[in-house]
């Protein structure tokens, strides 16, 4: 059985009572079925009966001072037709914040006691309690997103998006006096080469936080370029976790995802932010912008449905497949497409979403919920709703856009596409409303709940009533990749919004000049 945890020397006051604090030792330990308990008995005397004893799947523990917290149980009095539920509370006392830290980080730990690999408290012992990032991700998941990480074949798709590393190169160069004999932070540094990019615009030293494997990469792609790798750190570890011995004054980090939310390490950047960044400090990225307009696309919708025809067969080798016909017919359509697709296909001109990095917090990111509202251009069928996200780096000196925007040069992000099971017929000038609601869950994605509605229009209609509504939930973790489609640009005939300022090849060159004439392209 395993070995308690115990706290000595501790002040218990039963809030209930009136008498004074009277001196207990904390004992955290298995009772006889295996169940987690909390007891607190006389000094010195482990072996008398408990003065109080706690059972840990009810009870909660509040911190209301320094060294002082506050336990509470539910319990019940009464027989089974008559049951009443009350609270118990406790006043525990502590001698130093150290015990204090220590009682808490042991009472979360005995209290979420479940896995037989789960690390044991030694007695008297403080150990670190569970990180942010391991409460909420499942084990899983994370080891799968940091193998897939870790690989450098992975690592060279994102390099070779000259869209991504060529704007995040000018963001940082062209804003040099944000960067020269600053601290720079970079969160889930990969490869490392945004903090070889902040050593080049002179940073004063750079710690590249990365926990895959990609570490050890990093380290070596760093050490070799002694004269910009001696000005940087590598620290192995999630953001979370790791402690720095410094504060920064810059955080870059490259966190967007499809849809510029999914693996949700967005969550990590901002943790980082209220970790690290100095209150001045500034972001790189600073904000995000979610774009969303209904799209209609005849040659998508017929493609997804006709998916599901294999299941549409009634003597598959003597196996009538119908049953399952409905069902994969809806699995198609929670799919996500991820693909690049030409500009004219949207219906209305596009709407947005901010995600501020410098104000928002963690857990505005566990849920976004987005009105929609749009005016139909044309007369046509809706098919779903069309998404793309871009960033902004707000440097002092240039505000540089890196922009995912259908029409614009494509990025290894391409666009995503929510495709509704029932389409929606609108005339031109018909208004087209819904939301866009996304619920994040521990595989490091969302769910995505999508509805659109059309609404009455014209001279003499009932203005406002819904006419047509169509839902969709689909999973942005499990997207259909649709990759080899060709990318169509808009004409002029098509009205688009205005594009931000996107970085071009030529400037990067002359950017590179302005570091050192004798670098070009390839060596980065």
């Amino acid at each position: 059985m395993e070995a308690p945890s115990e706290f000595p020397s501790v002040t218990l006051s039963d809030l209930a009572a009136s008498s004074s604090a009277a001196p207990a030792d904390a004992v955290f330990a298995l009772d006889s079925s295996g169940k987690t308990r909390l007891r607190f008995v006389q000094t010195g005397s482990v072996s008398v009966g408990p003065l109080v004893d706690f059972d840990l799947e009810t009870a909660q523990v509040f911190r209301v001072g320094p060294v002082d917290l506050l336990c509470v149980s539910e319990e019940s009095e009464g027989n089974a037709t008559d049951e009443r539920s009350f609270s118990r509370a406790f006043k525990v006392g502590f001698k130093t914040k150290d015990e204090s830290k220590g009682f808490g980080i042991a009472f979360e730990k005995w209290k979420n006691r479940s896995s037989k690999d789960e690390a044991l408290l030694e007695n008297g012992s403080i150990v670190p309690s569970k990180s942010k990032f391991d409460s909420k991700i499942e084990a899983t998941s994370a080891k799968m997103y940091f193998h897939y990480y870790g690989q450098l074949l992975h690592q060279q798709n994102m390099l070779q998006d000259f869209v991504r590393t060529g704007t995040y190169f000018a963001a940082v160069i062209e804003n040099r006096s944000d960067f020269e004999g600053r601290v720079v932070v970079d969160v889930g540094a990969g490869s490392g080469i945004l903090s070889l990019f902040a050593a080049q615009a002179g940073a004063k030293h750079v710690y590249a936080v990365e926990a895959s494997e990609m570490a050890e990469y990093a380290q070596k792609l760093i050490s070799g370029n002694p004269s910009l790798g001696q000005r940087i750190t590598v620290i192995k570890g999630k953001v979370e976790e790791v402690e720095l011995p410094e504060k920064a004054d810059i955080l870059i980090s490259e966190p967007m995802g499809t849809l510029l939310v999914n693996e949700r390490m967005l969550e990590s950047y901002v943790i980082a932010r209220d970790r690290f960044l100095t209150p001045s400090g500034k972001m790189f990225p600073t904000l995000g912008r979610i774009h969303m307009a209904p799209f209609s696309d005849e040659y998508l919708y017929v493609e997804v449905a006709n998916k599901a025809l294999f299941w549409h067969q009634q003597n598959f080798f003597g196996v009538d497949l119908t049953p399952l016909h409905g069902s994969a017919f809806q699995g198609y359509f929670s799919q996500p497409v991820v693909d690049a697709f030409d500009p004219r296909l949207l219906v209305s001109p596009p709407i947005f979403h901010n995600l501020d990095f410098t104000r928002m917090k963690e857990e505005d990111l566990y849920e976004l919920d987005i009105p929609l509202n749009f005016i139909a251009s044309v007369g046509t069928r809706v098919h779903g709703l069309a998404c793309w996200f871009d960033v902004l780096f707000n440097g002092s000196t240039v505000q540089r856009w890196l922009t995912t925007s259908p029409g614009s040069p494509t990025t290894h992000w391409y666009q995503l596409r929510c495709v509704l099971q029932q389409p929606l017929y609108v005339m031109a000038g018909q208004q087209i409303t819904g939301r866009l609601h996304l619920v994040a869950h521990s595989a490091q994605s969302y769910t995505i709940y999508l509805t659109l509605s059309t609404k009455t229009w014209g001279p003499g209609a009932d203005q406002g009533g819904v006419v047509q509504t169509s839902t969709g939930k689909l999973e942005l973790k499990e997207p259909y990749y649709r990759l080899s489609q060709p990318q169509a640009y808009a004409s002029d005939a098509q009205p688009q919004q205005q594009q931000p300022q996107v970085v071009q090849p030529q400037d990067i060159h002359q950017l590179q000049d302005e570091i050192d004439p004798s670098l070009s392209l390839e060596q980065l």
